[in-house]
């Protein structure tokens, strides 16, 4: 069994540490992990871990450990140990996994189609993260597009979330959105997902130089824009939806928009070396920060959870057919690779074009 531990104040800095088996809970289910996606949103996780409780998903233990977490990641795995009868070695699930080979977990509230981990230590958390699909039963699943639904789906629902909220508040009488961090996957689900469901809102897409060709490319936005070319936005009536976590850059957007910017909307931080300061007293809105599990929440109290499901899945699928192709999975074998992966990816050196699969 082993785990990659991560420096929560340097999380550049990685290593691979073996650990003990320990015998299985009375109560517990034992998950092998088979693969998880390596992404900028787990980057996200660990950057604001200790604000918003990441960290404290898969606790490290042991000697040396101080300063010391574990990643979230999305991803698939079987169950190789069971002491809970309604579940049975074999079984493969879905869900929030740590960067590691394996997992114990104390399932309740079970049903056919999946289970939450009651594991007291979990329990401050949102039920979004520690909820597991089973996959015999999961309408989601395709065995033909797992690569995908890691990759991609966590991500995806964050920004059929924006565009709910957004939509919800008509807009905020916006007639564009602009979106930074435009190559990264929840900017991609948002833009997707508006397209198809808010049609008359202008989608301008902002990101770096190098990426701006494979930004163009995927179809998404009426407009791309580079950072440096932030002058060249409309003066229209607009919101931000923050992906970069770049203080410049955000206050580079208040100043040239101004009031004609009618909401300014945080989520993530893919560039971690700019995420403190620069920004100031901003002209405009003030920033409000967007937690996506608050917001899931309220979209299955509003619609339902069955019309929300429904809904999500609808979105999905379009966006599978939009956008499901635009990157090449790359698989990667052994948690060494999980490691090396997110220390580059924390350091911004993976390409957008390229989606990580680590099977540990």
């Amino acid at each position: 069994m082993q785990q990659v531990h991560v420096r929560k104040n340097a999380i550049g800095e990685a290593r691979l540490v073996d650990c003990d088996e320990v015998k299985l809970a009375d109560d517990a289910v034992r998950l092998e992990i088979e693969s998880f996606s390596v992404t900028a949103n787990n980057v996200t996780y660990a950057v604001v871990g200790d604000g918003f409780g990441y960290w404290n998903f898969f606790p490290v233990q042991g000697e040396g450990t101080d300063g010391m977490g574990i990643v979230p990641m999305w991803g698939h795995a079987r169950v190789i140990e069971s002491n809970v009868s309604e579940i049975s070695v074999g079984d493969r699930v879905y869900g929030y996994l740590p960067m590691a080979t394996h997992l114990d977990v104390v399932p309740g509230k079970l049903s056919a189609s999946g289970f939450t981990d009651m594991a007291a230590h979990r329990q401050p958390m949102s039920p979004v993260y520690n909820s597991y699909s089973r996959l015999a039963a999961d309408p989601e699943h395709d065995p033909a597009r797992e690569g995908e639904r890691m990759i991609f789906g966590p991500l995806f629902k964050t920004g059929f979330l924006i565009e709910y909220f957004m939509r919800s508040q008509d807009w905020f009488g916006a007639e564009q959105v602009i979106l930074t961090s435009a190559s990264s996957k929840t900017a991609m689900g948002l833009a997707s997902t508006a397209r198809h469901r808010s049609p008359d809102i202008r989608r301008i897409g902002l990101t770096s130089s190098g990426n701006v060709a494979f930004v163009k490319q995927s179809g998404l936005y009426d407009e791309v824009l580079a950072y440096d070319d932030v002058q060249a936005l409309a003066s229209r009536p607009a919101v931000s939806v923050d992906f970069a976590g770049n203080a410049r850059l955000l206050g580079a957007i208040h100043a040239h928009l101004g009031d004609a910017l009618k909401y300014s909307c945080l989520v993530g931080a893919t560039h971690i070396e700019e995420r403190g300061g620069g920004a100031g007293d901003l002209p405009g809105p003030a920033p409000t920060l967007f937690f996506a599990p608050d917001h899931a929440v309220a979209l299955f109290k509003d619609l339902g959870p069955q019309e929300a499901g429904r809904q999500m899945a609808e979105s999905w699928r379009i966006f599978l057919a939009d956008a499901g192709d635009s990157v090449t999975i790359e698989r990667h074998a052994g948690l060494a690779a999980a490691r090396d992966v997110f220390v580059r990816m924390a350091g911004g050196s993976v390409d957008p074009a390229k989606g990580i699969i680590i099977e540990p």
